[in-house]
């Protein structure tokens, strides 16, 4: 796989919707899952090429995103271990609380997956938190701005390439530290919906104000 080439690991609805968007975008799909018969399945429905690997061998891609939930992320970055070097991981996940009040991380931590993701991962690999401030069937239809955040400039360059080729707007937020802000971000997306806004039917971005020229 090229560099218009993604290996999703998870089989659940945004690892769905991902592929599918990428695959809409003229990329090439690979799906990973512990359950090798649900991978199978979702590439086929997938379908455009879409294949799968073997759970725990390196990825094909060298852009991985980890489609799991908040509490699989980590012990799967570990487990895949060297496998995910020279990698640029995504980590996509929103860490709430059982209440949707508040981040599930230890005594209100300072931290988030992507930064524990780091911590784990194996050397030459670069980690970027992305795509966790927009609702799932936000990023099936529409056009959203895509938040990231991330160390690596590089990677950080690669992700960009990603969302833009699934006709999205990337946003640089800064270092991996502005991960634990884009979860919070993430919990604003719910506030907002279950208050002032009212419904899921809208992505947060930024309005950017220009200057008139004299």
């Amino acid at each position: 796989m090229g560099s218009n080439s993604v290996s999703i690991i998870g089989t659940g609805n945004m690892a769905r919707t991902i592929g599918t968007r990428a695959l809409a975008g003229g990329n090439t799909v690979e799906i990973l899952g512990r359950d090798e018969s649900k991978a199978a399945a979702l590439a086929e429905a997938l379908g455009d090429g879409a294949t799968t690997g073997r759970w725990g061998t390196a990825p094909a891609s060298d852009l991985v995103i980890v489609a799991l939930r908040h509490d699989g992320v980590v012990p799967v970055v570990a487990e895949y271990g060297e496998a995910l070097a020279g990698k640029v991981v995504v980590d996509i996940s929103n860490p709430f609380n059982a209440g949707f009040d508040g981040l599930a991380h230890r005594d209100g931590e300072q931290t988030s997956i992507a930064q524990q993701v780091a911590a784990v991962a194996p050397a030459g690999a670069s980690v970027v938190k992305a795509f966790n401030t927009v609702f799932r069937h936000v990023l099936e239809k529409g056009r959203p701005t895509v938040f990231l955040a991330g160390d690596d400039a590089r990677a950080k360059a690669r992700v960009e390439a990603f969302v833009e080729t699934l006709g999205m707007r990337p946003l640089d937020a800064g270092g991996l530290t502005m991960a634990h802000w884009l979860e919070g971000a993430g919990l604003l997306t719910v506030g907002l919906a279950n208050n002032g806004v009212g419904n899921l039917d809208f992505s947060l971005g930024v309005a950017e104000l220009h200057r008139s020229q004299h």
